[in-house]
């Protein structure tokens, strides 16, 4: 029995998904994603580790404001979200009359050939 193909290759059609309106990712991509995303965050608790070691007060402080940096950081994250809302708002009412004559942007797998 042969070796299975590629993770890439075998993941075509049918295990694609819709992730954003711009494009398509397959399983494989996604999980490349998931592991850089897992490598990322090892790296981040190795640094928290070697901190700890060399000064462990600042390594404490960082853990305990750290979730107050996220609070404070919530209304800017609301406030992006609501700015992208108004471009995309603005963007569907300019390129709207275009749209009624009958201009259709490409699809995102047609840019990719």
């Amino acid at each position: 029995m042969g070796a299975p193909p590629p993770l890439s290759s075998a993941c075509k059609g049918a295990d694609t998904v819709r992730l954003a309106p711009t494009g398509l990712f397959n399983v494989a991509d996604m999980a490349v994603m998931l592991g850089v995303l897992f490598f990322v965050l090892v790296l981040i608790f190795l640094i928290w580790c070697v901190l700890l070691v060399l000064c462990w007060p600042l390594a404490l402080l960082a853990l305990i404001l750290w979730p107050l940096v996220w609070l404070i950081s919530l209304p800017f994250r609301l406030v992006g979200i609501t700015l992208e809302a108004v471009f995309a708002l603005l963007r569907a009412a300019l390129f709207l009359p275009a749209r009624v004559l009958g201009y259709r942007p490409p699809r995102s797998d047609d840019r990719m050939n």
